[in-house]
């Protein structure tokens, strides 16, 4: 991981870096924003295609990036590391508890002190993302080629935007990354949902019977834009964070008409002020789960100054059932935060939240299991970590199997589990977005037991031996192996 001059200052410097490695695609012909743009994409992702850049979108005034995240070698290369595992390995040094011991333990220490004291964001006075000025009547979004990505849609929506607040009494400022429906030249809705930060500034600010102002950075660098999407507790900064991840501090500026700050080198930035009170109809949308989310009231916010580079560049995403972009964001939140969930969670041995599940529906779990009901003790856990708690299944397996073999997984839980016994039926918060509960924002769970079970749990039969080869035989026939012609 680069301590120092991470190698992007910005999105253009990410997408040069990504041509290099033959990991973009530059799209010279004119292609639609309404459609036509999803369906190149979705085809390129599933086939583990590269970024592409769309030069002349054929709505807007700026050439589209998108695919950006749509591979784990992609996510490494945007958070500066050969492995996301990487990351996860910081994080895990940075919050062990052991006290250092001799010299060499308090160097270690203050290497990890000044670390963190490196890594909150730095103010600058100018910014490239003020070099070109709209302000009132001359804000139109209709410059910023948004994209429709499915027909059933409700219009345009801007996918990427980063959207800032602070909480009115506080003063703590989020960053979350939110769906944004164009509703006119200078209106968007805002697609903020129960369980976030932001929705929780915006009651606020209602109570006090004030406006709540609002600024989206679109086209950030590549670490502040997966910090946006990561499930940070309410009380660590995105900023702070971002500059942990890149081992430097984020330059920010304070924005032309609202107090918020957004990033220096951002694209393209959205300023403007939610009503108290106002609300507009928002949707439909074909969301990550692969269905539409329904049309819903939502807070407006109006726009009073766009800001952006010379010659900016949009950056986008596409939302469909898996596989999808989202399958590298997914994955680096997976590798990342795996420590602080083993902190949390000491029996966790490691974990894999399936795409399929669009990484909050399942997530896969080996332990070192010591007792009757370990399991179930463990599920329990999870349900109580912050936004694990809108895990709807939750499949624990002996920390001998590979979690992220999905066919090991489905062996043991196939085979392993006795389903009038070893599952725990449950009920909790579930996404915003899950069509499937029959109550709006909560619903069923379930974990499942495929572990080997003990005496002690009432298992009497006395648990099988699991077959395997001999290393002698194993080793001669690797020795053999060409001598057969197979």
């Amino acid at each position: 991981m680069a301590a120092r001059g991470f190698p992007y200052n910005d999105l253009k410097d990410f997408l040069a870096a990504l041509e290099r490695a033959g990991e973009l695609r530059r799209v010279d012909v004119p292609v639609d924003p309404t459609l036509e743009i999803s369906e190149v994409v979705t085809r390129t992702v599933r086939a583990g295609g590269p970024a592409l850049l769309f030069e002349h979108p054929t709505r807007g005034e700026m050439p589209v990036a998108i695919n950006l995240f749509g591979t784990e070698k992609r996510m490494a290369m945007a958070l500066g590391v050969e492995s996301l595992d990487e990351i996860g390995a910081r994080i895990g040094a940075l919050v062990k508890p052991e006290l250092p011991v001799g010299w060499s333990g308090i160097r270690e220490g203050l290497g990890k002190v000044m670390q963190l004291k490196s890594v909150p964001p730095r103010k600058v006075k100018t910014a490239p993302c003020q070099e070109v000025v709209y302000r009132g009547e001359d804000v139109d979004l209709n410059r910023l080629p948004g994209l429709q990505v499915w027909p059933g849609d409700g219009g345009i929506f801007h996918n990427y935007g980063l959207t800032h607040t602070k909480h009115p009494e506080t003063g703590k400022r989020n960053l979350g990354l939110y769906r944004l429906q164009q509703h006119g030249r200078n209106t968007l809705g805002m697609h903020w949902q129960i369980h976030k930060d932001s929705t929780a500034h915006h009651a606020v600010a209602e109570r006090l019977g004030q406006r709540l102002p609002v600024a989206v950075a679109i086209g950030c660098d590549p670490v502040v834009s997966y910090a946006a999407s990561a499930p940070l507790p309410s009380d660590i900064d995105e900023y702070l964070f971002a500059g942990f991840l890149r081992g430097e501090r984020v330059e920010m500026v304070d924005c032309l008409t609202v107090p918020l700050q957004v990033p220096a080198h951002a694209q393209i930035v959205l300023e403007g002020y939610l009503e108290p009170g106002e609300r507009l109809p928002e949707g439909p949308f074909g969301d990550h789960t692969g269905f539409y989310t329904p049309v819903e009231p939502f807070p407006v916010l109006h726009i009073e100054a766009m800001t952006m580079q010379r010659k900016p560049v949009y950056h986008s995403i596409v939302t469909s059932k898996p596989p999808q972009e989202d399958h590298g964001l997914g994955k680096a939140t997976e590798r990342i935060f795996q420590p602080l969930l083993k902190l949390l969670i000491p029996d966790i041995v490691d974990y894999d939240l399936p795409a399929a599940g669009v990484f909050h529906n399942c997530a896969i779990v080996s332990i070192r299991k010591r007792y009757p009901k370990h399991a179930q003790k463990v599920m329990n856990a999870i349900w109580g970590a912050h936004l694990m708690s809108l895990t709807k299944l939750i499949v624990i397996v002996d920390e001998d199997c590979d979690v992220h073999d999905y066919n090991e997984v489905a062996f043991r839980a196939f085979g392993n589990v006795d389903y009038a016994r070893d599952l725990l039926l449950t009920e909790g918060p579930v996404d915003h977005l899950d069509h499937s509960s029959y109550q709006q924002f909560w619903g069923g769970k379930v974990g499942v037991d495929a572990t080997r079970k003990l005496p002690t749990e009432g298992y009497t039969r006395g648990w099988p031996e699991e077959m395997s080869m001999s290393p002698e035989v194993t080793a001669l026939v690797d020795k053999r192996w060409k001598e057969y012609g197979i």
